[in-house]
């Protein structure tokens, strides 16, 4: 994961550009990964001032799924941009999901779990191939999920009520 190091320690008050190439080699790195192939490229704008890094991730590629329904595997396309801000500080602390803290003094910044976690940000909830998008929503049935108006007496219900009096 060397490969995803960015030498902050010399790097000029200014933007810099990077770009990297995500293959099925970099996704082996994380374990129980939702993916396990893909061909993406990542540019990077990092934006370096005294107090702060910030990186702007410009994700596009594909990956490959295998989907919920039958199984097979498929070509799922991605794109998406992602944020992060380091703030420089006296340790290492993630303030949230965008702000993360790092000592004055780091030599080097890894950005390889983070575009792990933007690539996956971009996976499906619902994994479908897409020979069967169009039907997708064709023989289902939705239930409502209102009380019905009728008022049905349950005996449990009359005992219980019959207590109180």
């Amino acid at each position: 994961m060397r490969q995803y190091n960015i030498d902050i320690f010399n790097l000029s008050n200014t933007t810099h550009n990077y770009k990297f190439e995500v293959n099925s080699a970099f996704f082996e790195h994380f374990e129980n990964s939702l993916i396990d192939k893909g061909n993406v490229i990542i540019d990077v704008t990092l934006r370096k001032s005294d107090t702060f890094i910030e990186m702007q991730f410009q994700i596009n590629g594909e990956i490959e799924l295998i989907c919920d329904r039958s199984l097979e595997k498929y070509t799922e396309k991605i794109e998406n941009t992602n944020s992060m801000l380091f703030k420089f500080e006296d340790r290492w602390e993630e303030l949230s999901d965008e702000i993360v803290t790092i000592p004055r003094d780091e030599q080097k910044l890894n950005v390889g779990q983070y575009i792990y976690e933007f690539i996956c940000l971009d996976v499906p909830m619902k994994k479908i191939h897409p020979k069967f998008r169009d039907q997708e929503n064709e023989g289902v049935i939705y239930s409502s999920m209102e009380e019905d108006t009728t008022k049905i007496n349950d005996p449990r219900w009359d005992k219980l009520k019959g207590l109180i009096k």
